[in-house]
């Protein structure tokens, strides 16, 4: 297995309707507003856009991101990536016990070198990291969704 290929997989589960997540989930620009790990978003053209994350790690990550699939009536929205990440991320929303369920999976090649070179010793770090970067995000969603904060 290569040190530096990550496939992540998280499940929120969220008390709004699919529509409302997708919606939220769809809008790039709004995320540093209601996720904690997202730093900034910065859009290039009418589907791509710079994204800087950082998690618990003292390290910050650049990705140009790219739509790949847009597809609100099969609740599918994909990503192409590229920079400090290279590969994918797809979120797809359905119903579910009178909310939703927001399938989020990634699909990635550290392409950053000093990460690159930490990726033997460093991996639990990095998973680890990458689990608290995607709680930040469900506690941030469902904030934004249970107080209306995305209808404004």
């Amino acid at each position: 297995m290569d040190p530096n290929h990550y496939r992540f997989r998280a499940v929120w589960p969220v008390a709004a309707p699919p529509s409302r997540v997708y919606a939220a989930l769809e809008r790039l620009d709004a995320y540093p507003a209601w996720w904690p790990q997202v730093r900034g978003f910065a859009r290039t053209g009418e589907d791509s856009g710079l994204l800087h994350i950082r998690a618990a790690l003292p390290y910050r990550l650049s990705v140009a991101l790219h739509a790949r699939r847009r597809d609100p009536s099969a609740g599918i929205l994909e990503v192409g990536m590229s920079g400090d990440l290279d590969g994918w991320a797809r979120w797809r929303v359905r119903a579910a016990d009178g909310g939703s369920v927001a399938l989020f999976v990634q699909d990635v090649e550290v392409e950053r070198r000093l990460l690159r070179m930490l990726a033997v010793p460093a991996r639990p770090l990095f998973v680890a990291n990458h689990r608290l970067m995607m709680r930040g995000g469900l506690h941030g969603l469902r904030n934004l969704l249970e107080r209306g904060l995305d209808e404004e």
